[in-house]
């Protein structure tokens, strides 16, 4: 993984020094003697190899300087203002020696590009630790998502059972007050009938003379519960309920609550309905 980034960068910087030595020999060549353009193109290719050395020593150690690193795109901008230069004032050309003017500026963006990939580089095990974490994660969104399908498909056919079952006892109950209404508007008819009238006549004045019964029909429809009647013994006057009351509550110490004299009061065999009981037991009280 770390040839992708440095075998670019190297091969891009040996092309520019190249390139600048070459053209530095060619452009001063014809002012100088070719050791004086010799000297300044090692000079300036010497300078940029030289910072970029001491940038990768840095990095290595985890450091970083900035005036290294100005010092060093400086003298790739000076290469790549030579080449530019010598562009502009080549006579034959000109636009292929311009369009490889740019070759300083990234070489240098090339070891930039390397150093940052160098700064967030992580190792196999590391890597190894990130790719079963995310392993992980996307098992558990796919658990999760498989949950929450399966429990809407569950939900969607709890839904149409209870719709069905729904509609199959509305059906069954309107089906029903259907016969039911047919059933009652026959009786009525009947009750109503002149000669079902005459015919209930024939048959109870047989039985009691001078009465004649109404027939009614039945109810249908809730109910009230009727009170049970109090034959288990005979009627107190209030006097003597009262009377009773105030013994059963009196015969213990602390007096006796409500629901344990009215428990005692129904034990001994004695009858009173509960308004009558409440009612003496707010006056004895």
């Amino acid at each position: 993984m770390k040839a992708k980034t440095v075998l670019p960068a190297v091969a891009m910087t040996a092309v520019s020094m190249v390139l600048t030595l070459a053209v530095v020999m060619m452009w001063l060549g014809a002012a100088v003697s070719w050791p004086v353009a010799l000297v300044v193109g090692l000079g300036i290719d010497g300078g940029w190899l030289a910072t970029l050395a001491y940038e990768r020593r840095l990095a290595a150690q985890g450091d970083h300087n900035r005036a290294v690193t100005a010092v060093g795109w400086s003298f790739g901008i000076l290469a790549a203002g030579v080449l530019v230069a010598h562009a502009v004032t080549a006579e034959h050309s000109a636009g292929a020696w311009l369009a490889v003017a740019w070759l300083p500026i990234a070489a240098k963006a090339l070891w930039l590009v390397h150093s940052l990939w160098e700064r967030t580089a992580l190792t196999p095990l590391a890597l190894d630790a990130i790719r079963g974490i995310q392993q992980e994660a996307r098992d558990e969104a796919a658990v999760a998502r498989a949950r929450l399908r399966a429990e809407a498909a569950a939900e969607e056919t709890r839904l149409t059972a209870v719709t069905t079952a729904g509609a199959r006892v509305a059906r069954v109950q309107a089906k029903t007050a259907q016969t039911l209404a047919g059933a009652w508007s026959t009786l009525e008819t009947a009750r109503k009938g002149e000669e079902t009238g005459r015919a209930l006549t024939s048959v109870t004045s047989s039985v009691t003379p001078g009465v004649t019964p109404r027939w009614e029909l039945p109810v249908w429809g809730p109910t009230e519960r009727v009170p049970a009647l109090e034959t288990a013994a005979p009627a107190l006057t209030d006097e003597a309920l009262d009377a009773l009351v105030d013994e059963i509550r009196t015969s213990e110490v602390p007096a006796l609550s409500y629901r344990e004299m009215a428990a005692r009061f129904r034990a001994a065999g004695h009858s009173a309905s509960e308004v009558r009981l409440r009612a003496a037991w707010k006056r004895v009280a």
